[in-house]
């Protein structure tokens, strides 16, 4: 279990080091606490594909929250760049919106698709120790690994120390590189699972579960449906079931976390541009919905969404400088059993780790 690191960075602002991106080809309007006031007191709530108004009073951002730092001297994450959302809207900024470490004991989980491990440690070597030592985490789970079965030993040697135990899911279906999960942990899980359970969706290395005292932790990358869709009836129709399927008869025996790069931006407020984006792979109607039956509906818990209400929190956004105007998607998720929910201290994102398209997102549980 982990005590709060000394080295995880000072967001107050007197300490905060900005970094201003300018560029010619982005405008972006400076915004106000004024203008930020005005949207907490006119929050919008996105309900299905429709937008309705939300008292003020139901906005989980206070206003203390939003004024503690200058937010909104630019960082890229701060900014909403679909002007509808913009209106209503309160963006998500760790600086403000993280809790100090709980007292209690809990656990601390992350979760991040690093788009190819080997490649990240090779141009960015020290990225995993350097998010090791900010967070502290307990137990970190990693997607898109792309390894091979035979990388996987030299892959161990350049973790964090601390983390002895580590169970990796590589794809056995192809010659290159493709999928794979992984999870790294300081604590020793009580058991171990590689897949569903089933040989058809089993090859490609898309889940891992640790079991632990008084839950099982479900590390998994969700398949993409491609850019044609050629996988969308396989996902909805076979991947999505088995997988609620698994974890219900894992919750039978204990509380569920399910995590990882889920492709799936439920909702509108998910997605930096839902107008022009329906029918594209992760967005739509057919996997948003099948996010709800198969998961929400089933007694499962976006923790994000459950604690920071309608804040606009993105966590993929591409190579293509959608960082740059936070043109990006929420993809990955923390979701629990609704037994635990109460346990839920602080479910968040890393907006600045910047070191693969995805960024990596965090969950306290209390114990």
């Amino acid at each position: 279990m982990s005590s709060w690191s000394k080295t995880i960075p000072n967001y107050s602002n007197q300490n905060f080091e900005r970094k201003v991106k300018v560029s010619s080809m982005i405008y972006v309007p400076k915004r106000t606490k004024e203008d930020a006031n005005h949207e907490v007191q006119s929050k919008t709530e996105f309900v299905g594909d429709k937008e309705t108004s939300m008292s003020s009073d139901k906005a989980k951002t206070s206003m203390a929250d939003l004024t503690l730092v200058d937010q909104y001297d630019y960082e890229p994450w701060t900014f909403i760049p679909q002007l509808k959302l913009r209106k209503g809207l309160v963006p998500y900024d760790p600086r403000t919106m993280r809790k100090q470490p709980p007292d209690a004991k809990h656990v601390k989980m992350m979760s991040w698709n690093v788009n190819g491990l080997k490649d990240l440690l090779q141009s960015q070597g020290d990225s995993l120790l350097k998010l090791a030592q900010r967070e502290d985490f307990d137990v970190l789970c990693l997607q898109e690994t792309h390894l091979h079965e035979k990388d996987v030993d030299a892959i161990k040697r350049s973790l964090p120390r601390g983390y002895e135990h580590s169970f990796w899911a590589c794809n056995i279906t192809t010659s290159y590189g493709y999928s794979g999960t992984a999870v790294i942990s300081r604590i020793k899980p009580v058991s171990v699972r590689y897949g569903l359970g089933i040989s058809k969706h089993d090859n490609e290395g898309r889940l891992v579960t640790l079991e632990f005292d008084t839950f099982f932790l479900v590390c998994g990358y969700v398949p993409n449906s491609g850019r044609s869709l050629q996988r969308l009836t396989y996902r909805v129709t076979e991947w999505d079931p088995c997988l609620s399927n698994y974890v219900k008869e894992l919750e039978k025996a204990k509380p569920v976390v399910l995590t990882g790069d889920l492709n799936c931006a439920h909702e509108y407020i998910d997605i930096h541009n839902p107008n022009g984006s329906k029918g594209k792979p992760g967005f739509t109607l057919e996997e948003r919905e099948s996010f709800k039956t198969k998961f929400l509906n089933k007694g499962f818990v976006d923790t994000f969404r459950h604690q920071h209400g309608r804040v606009v929190g993105y966590t993929f956004w591409g190579w293509n400088k959608g960082r740059e105007t936070n043109k990006g998607w929420r993809l990955d998720y923390f979701l629990v059993s609704k037994s635990i929910v109460d346990k839920v201290y602080d479910s968040y994102i890393l907006p600045d780790v910047d070191a693969s398209d995805h960024s990596p997102i965090g969950l306290i549980l209390t114990l």
